[in-house]
Order: C-alpha cells, then sequence, then structure tokens
C-alpha cells in the first residue's frame, strides 16, 4: 500500500494527489509548503514518493530512474488512495519529475473517469541548458485538463520556448513572474513571495477545476 501524507480536510469534494520531483522527497519544503497552500484554499491533498526516493529513507542512495519506468508506481497510488476511501473528484500532479509522470497516465485515468484534471508544477519540459532534449511529444495530444503552473525564471523551459511547442489546447500554462523551478521569486525584485504564488496555483485550479 502506498503511503500518503494527507493535508487539508478528508470532507473536501475535491482530492489533489502529488508526486514530488527528482531530487527532493514528500516532505521537502517546497512540497509541504504547496500542500499547505492547497489544504488552505480548501482541497483534500495527498503526497506519496516513488519507490527510489522512499528507499533513501533507510540509507538506499537509489539515483532516480528514467521517469516512464515509474508510471506503474503512480497508477497504483491512485488505487492504494481510492482503497483508503477517497471518494469524489480527483486532480493528479506533482512538482518536476512527478508532474512530468503523472502526465503521462493522466489519459489513460482521464478516459477511465478516475481522474478530472492534471497539474503540473514547475514541468521539466527539457534539462537545463539543453534545449534540444525535449519532453513534450505526449503533451501535443494531451486531453486531460491541465494547468502548468511556471516560473518565468524556470531554467527548464522559458516563457519563449515554451510558446514554441504547439502544446495541446487541453493545457494552459501559468506563468509565475520571476519564479524559479520551485516556483520561489525573488521578492526584492518581483515584489511576490513564495507565498503570493502558492495562492495564485491554489486559487487557479479553485477556478478552473474544482467547479
Amino acid at each position: 500500500m502506498t503511503h500518503f501524507l494527507f493535508d487539508g480536510f478528508d470532507t473536501a469534494p475535491v482530492t489533489i494527489l502529488l508526486a514530488h520531483g527528482a531530487g527532493a522527497s514528500m516532505d521537502s519544503p517546497s512540497m509541504t509548503a504547496t500542500a499547505k497552500a492547497l489544504g488552505t484554499a480548501g482541497f483534500q491533498v495527498a503526497r506519496f514518493e516513488f519507490h527510489y526516493m522512499a528507499a533513501r529513507r533507510y540509507g538506499h542512495r537509489k539515483p532516480p530512474p528514467r521517469a516512464e519506468t515509474v508510471n506503474p508506481e503512480y497508477i497504483k497510488a491512485i488505487a492504494d488512495l481510492r482503497a483508503r476511501g477517497v471518494t469524489g473528484k480527483l486532480i493528479i500532479g506533482g512538482k518536476s519529475m512527478g508532474g512530468r509522470v503523472a502526465s503521462m497516465v493522466a489519459d489513460e485515468m482521464f478516459e477511465k473517469g478516475e481522474i478530472v484534471g492534471l497539474v503540473c508544477l514547475g514541468y521539466p519540459f527539457h534539462p537545463p541548458g539543453r534545449p534540444e532534449q525535449l519532453r513534450t511529444k505526449h503533451l501535443l495530444d494531451l486531453k486531460t485538463p491541465t494547468l502548468i503552473f511556471q516560473g518565468t525564471r524556470d531554467e527548464f523551459g522559458t516563457k519563449d520556448e515554451v510558446a514554441t511547442y504547439g502544446l495541446s489546447p487541453a493545457i494552459e500554462v501559468v506563468w509565475l513572474e520571476d519564479g524559479d523551478h520551485d516556483l520561489k521569486p525573488r521578492k526584492a525584485i518581483s515584489g511576490f513571495s513564495t507565498g503570493d504564488h502558492l495562492k495564485t496555483v491554489a486559487e487557479t485550479i479553485k477556478i478552473r477545476m474544482a467547479g
């Protein structure tokens, strides 16, 4: 059974399932702040870890696997969440690699009626400094209603680059001013705090997907 961390209210009509990025755990400061912001906005939030990350808690230092190899783990997490009695609308997603994995299983789950949407927090469109190595092929004809929240300083995909990708019309990219890959802005430059951006994330999901 998948181990989950829960935030928000178990009576919430919409649950958001989040996976972590390649290098940081489900209880990293960034993931925790995001889950708290979503919980405050009225969602139930469930976080989980892929096996390689969970193994690190026991001293097994495993590198991140190829993202597509953990697709079955994400599908199992959805089933395990339902098995725990979580009902109602479900949105899946995650931070960086976690969002990418969710995006690769989204259409299968959406067509089955398991989920209502997809949320990616800092999508890794390409490795930093290697814009030619795109991870967008499956995003061109994605059918699941999708929100991608991207900082304008994100090295994994800039605003100018993303504008050329021809993403599916089901995808809306929401740009967060001066945000880095963790959506964190420099307040002295942008006037925004990380909390401001996370509130925008939560409120946008509420308006677009939780109606």
